[in-house]
């Protein structure tokens, strides 16, 4: 029999795609506070959809003991910094609040483990609210899983291209409508994902779900300028880029490990990916030895960048 599995945020980008990635080997459960989203999501993946609004802890409950999960994956976030930023107690309700309510009820219904979907906003300096949210939720689950029987482990990384909360659907639309694209950072640096990668590295953090009990999950990534992004999407589709004036809580670059983490920080390889674990409970014996930012990681090159945007384009 099937073990069953519930995803928050299951009508999302990410949730969707983690149901065709489990679907096969656990029963999945989609859990949303967008109803009508969820049952799209539902009748394209073939998977339950449940009510969930995490900000409820009974609602919560009642999604739990609905379907008595083993495995919970926490992917409902608010995601975009600058209505975090505009909107901080929405933010605050569903990032911190309903990720501690998440925690209590997988504590209180024993649920074996759970794995939260953090990002590289949440490392030191923190610059937006959304940012902290994260990081909030980060130990949050850290520190749950040092009392209790439950398994909490946190996986981290940056953009993925083309989900919710990523820019260039946004661009797309703009240069649908008038051939310009606004940005607000050419000069910015990002990290790249793309959603297979972003399931690849769930899925990793799952099968070692005991071992990485407590810990924090990336993946080593490849980052891009914002601006040669521009230049690859203009060069093969055209238009023009305008700068306008910068959104309150963006920095130049993200971090995936912190300046403070680089003692917990070691780092690993299988099948021949690299993935940084951050142990906050110890300091490493074989350290990182620096920083992992978008400044100083791999940058993406020409055609990469122009395979990553083929996927929303094309």
């Amino acid at each position: 029999m099937k073990k069953n599995l519930l995803i928050t945020g299951g009508s999302g980008y990410l949730g969707i795609n983690l149901a065709n990635k489990f679907k096969q080997k656990y029963k999945v459960y989609l859990g949303s506070r967008n109803q009508k989203r969820n049952r799209e999501a539902s009748n394209s993946t073939g998977c339950k959809d449940i009510p969930l609004d995490v900000s409820n802890i009974n609602s919560i409950r009642d999604a739990v003991n609905y379907c008595n999960p083993e495995i919970i994956i926490h992917a409902a976030a608010t995601k975009f910094v600058d209505i975090s930023e505009e909107f901080p107690f929405e933010c605050s309700d569903v990032n911190i609040l309903g990720s501690s309510n998440l925690a209590r009820v997988a504590i209180e219904r024993k649920v074996k483990t759970v794995i939260g979907i953090s990002t590289d906003k949440a490392t030191q300096p923190i610059k937006n609210f959304y940012g902290f949210s994260k990081a909030a939720m980060e130990k949050l689950f850290l520190n749950a899983n040092n009392n209790s029987i439950t398994n909490f482990l946190c996986v981290r990384y940056g953009n993925v291209a083309w989900s919710t909360g990523s820019v260039l659907p946004i661009w797309k639309e703009m240069h649908k409508k008038t051939k310009t694209i606004l940005t607000t950072g050419p000069k910015m640096r990002r990290f790249f994902f793309t959603i297979n990668d972003a399931v690849d590295l769930v899925s990793f953090a799952l099968k070692n779900s005991k071992k990485f009990s407590g810990k924090i999950v990336c993946a080593d990534m490849k980052s891009a300028m914002i601006l040669d992004v521009l230049k690859v999407w203009i060069k093969n589709y055209g238009g023009s880029y305008k700068v306008i004036q910068g959104r309150k809580g963006d920095r130049l670059d993200e971090y995936l490990i912190g300046k403070n983490e680089i003692k917990n920080t070691y780092a690993i390889k299988d099948k021949k990916k690299i993935y940084y674990i951050v142990d906050y409970n110890k300091n490493s014996s074989k350290p990182v030895n620096k920083i992992i930012s978008s400044q100083n990681s791999k940058k993406l090159n020409e055609k990469e960048l122009l395979k990553l945007l083929e996927i929303g384009i094309n």
